[in-house]
């Protein structure tokens, strides 16, 4: 599997696909997970380098990066809360709009484990190929929007918690 790439009139975007089981769902649709992890090859031999969304993540916050169904741009399905670069990759939180019928859909799926992909929709600004390797190293690129997904290229790029009904008291993500 390749990283897909998205054609539109003015530019070219990519799509990097990542992917772990899902904890929990909240009844309000928030969940959260890694939409990349740092120094690790996908399945398409690119690799995130830390420092890789800064500018980008500085420059459109949370607000400017769009959530999406498998990258379609016709499918927004909620909004990103925070997204951040920590040590282990780019750590996401975000709400489904369930006012949205696809975002019921899968917050359904997504609280029966059956979704919990995490792929980037972004445009390279700085690479390193090694072409021992044939790893391409994304040292910088411009983040468009983050997809739930069926089928990440980065098979650990995952939602990690959906948060679930829990008894009162109860932290969210215990």
């Amino acid at each position: 599997m390749r990283a897909a790439t998205l054609r539109c009139p003015a530019l070219t975007r990519e799509a990097k696909f990542l992917a772990q089981p899902l904890a929990r769902v909240e009844p309000d649709g928030a969940f959260e997970g890694y939409a990349s992890l740092f120094r690790i090859a996908d399945l398409g031999k690119d690799v995130v380098e830390p420092g890789a969304f800064r500018d980008s993540l500085s420059r459109r916050g949370a607000a400017g990066i769009k959530m999406l169904w498998q990258h379609d741009p016709t499918e927004p399905i909620g909004r990103w809360l925070e997204l951040r670069e920590d040590s282990r990759g780019l750590y996401v939180r975000g709400r489904l709009s369930l006012a949205v019928a696809r975002a019921r859909e899968l917050h359904a799926l997504m609280r029966d484990g059956a979704v919990d992909g995490l792929s980037i929709g972004f445009r390279s600004q700085r690479v390193r190929s090694e072409p021992r390797s044939g790893l391409r190293r994304l040292v910088k690129v411009d983040l468009w929007e983050i997809s739930l997904v069926t089928f990440p290229m980065l098979p650990q790029a995952r939602v990690s918690a959906v948060k679930a009904l829990r008894p009162p008291g109860r932290a969210a993500f215990a």
